[in-house]
């Protein structure tokens, strides 16, 4: 009769090995405090050297909004920061667990095919246990980036109000948006794109701009979803390799047609992500109507930009990881049907 592993112990070895996350004050609370100290000094200089009619009613609010704001946003900055980096020491953590555990489960497996006997019980449940785990911590730390775009974004928002507090007044009831610039073709582009990396300076920038513009706020946000939820099951836009479309069809499906007429859009032919795609749609309907939310905002925010985009742009676009997952949502849904 075969040996039952120990849980336990085959969990301990693997994650042992990884740092615990870091409770102490760390790199990025001691350049907040630097921060911080530079800026009370800064203002402190500035306010200390100012006109006394400076000090006095709206003055005085003012003063004390450039002095707490940004010192506010610092340590919103920190602390997201330092609850991104302990999540991913975790989930880290329980990959490894995860690694562990699968590896004797396989084992396991083998041994009692051998002898004829049924999988462990207990080892099954804690494999799922630890999955949902990390699934759930991959969640927040996708919420978490997201919060620190929308803060570094609020930030600068109310620097520029600060900075323009001398320029004439609008009427009332204008739009905060008639306010901004068009968004270009290029940000649009590069922000459905989502930034490459934490370092992506241009990305998150474009990210900022598009976040600005309602339309193309909401088919990020849509996009952001779907790319989180097809992540769960292993899913990365990066991984595939769809067949790419001419610039006419991508037209053609602006234009309002369906079925056949634009079949080659859905170019992505990876059978394992089609799969695991198929039955995610069919068993969760968050899933499923976060996917067909998605497609309905992509089909109306393409069409405006194919009617202004060239033919170079329309190409650069369907390298998107928001186009890759319009192919892949699009074949699943059988919109090219």
């Amino acid at each position: 009769m075969a040996t039952e592993p120990d849980p336990s112990r085959t969990r301990k070895s693997p994650v042992s090995l990884l740092p615990e996350p870091a409770d102490g004050f760390g790199a990025v609370e001691v350049a907040a405090l630097v921060a911080t100290v530079f800026w009370l000094l800064l203002s402190g200089i500035y306010f200390l050297t100012g006109r006394p009619s400076d000090q006095a009613g709206l003055g005085f609010l003012m003063a004390a909004m450039v002095i707490v704001l940004p010192i506010a946003m610092i340590w919103v900055a920190a602390l997201t920061a330092r609850s991104t980096r302990v999540l991913r020491a975790e989930s880290a953590r329980l990959q490894a667990a995860i690694d562990a555990i699968r590896a004797a489960y396989v084992a396991q497996m083998k041994t009692q095919q051998g002898a004829g006997e049924a999988p462990h019980p207990a080892l099954t449940k804690r494999l799922d246990e630890i999955a949902a785990t990390q699934k759930a911590l991959e969640s927040g730390l996708t919420r978490l980036t997201t919060a620190r775009v929308t803060e570094t974004a609020l930030a600068q928002s109310a620097a520029t109000a600060i900075e323009g507090e001398d320029q004439p007044a609008l009427s009332l009831g204008t739009p905060a948006e008639a306010l901004e610039p068009p968004l270009s073709n290029s940000d649009f582009i590069r922000a459905l794109n989502f930034p490459e990396t934490a370092d992506d300076k241009p990305g998150f920038a474009a990210l900022r701009r598009a976040l600005k513009d309602r339309t193309v706020k909401q088919l990020v946000q849509a996009s952001q979803d779907v790319l989180t939820l097809l992540s769960q099951e292993g899913i990365y836009m990066d991984d595939l390799r769809p067949d790419l479309s001419r610039p006419e069809i991508w037209r053609a499906f602006a234009e309002g047609k369906r079925g056949r007429a634009i079949a080659s859009l859905g170019g992505v032919r990876d059978r394992s992500s089609l799969a695991l795609t198929a039955g995610r749609m069919k068993q969760d309907p968050i899933f499923r109507d976060a996917a067909h939310h998605f497609l309905r905002l992509f089909d109306r925010t393409f069409a405006g930009f194919a009617s202004r985009a060239s033919d170079s742009e329309i190409t650069e676009f369907a390298g998107t990881r928001t186009a890759r997952a319009f192919m892949l949502l699009g074949r699943v849904a059988g919109t090219f049907d």
